[in-house]
């Protein structure tokens, strides 16, 4: 299945590129990598679709997947405990129990990147 190694996520700081997933979203060098090793592109267009439903004058989401027995719940928040969104996704084979991403308006996209990116 994955070939991800969770000890590489930390290693992001930055980027050098920006990735396109959609006309008003982008992934960072670390997303992007998230990704591909852990091939949960599907998670990134959930985030993207839950991002188009979110206010940009809330211009930071902080976005939590928790993962047990093959299901998982991704919540959207403000950063200060305030929830945006909720979803339950029925299956996934996420190789991780948990992750926490990002995600920031930036005047003319979403740019979802990992936590050491920002």
């Amino acid at each position: 299945m994955s070939a991800l190694d969770p000890s590489q996520l930390s290693q992001f700081t930055g980027t050098e590129k920006y990735y396109r997933i959609s006309r008003r979203h982008l992934l960072t060098d670390g997303t992007k990598y998230l990704a591909e090793q852990a091939e949960c592109y599907w998670m990134m267009d959930a985030i993207a679709s839950h991002l188009c439903e979110i206010d940009t004058q809330d211009w930071f989401v902080l976005v939590r997947m928790d993962v047990s027995q093959g299901r998982a719940v991704m919540v959207y928040e403000d950063g200060n405990g305030g929830e945006h969104a909720r979803q339950q996704i029925p299956y996934t084979d996420f190789p991780l129990s948990s992750i926490t991403l990002y995600a920031c308006w930036d005047g003319e996209h979403w740019v979802i990147m990992l936590p050491s990116e920002y």
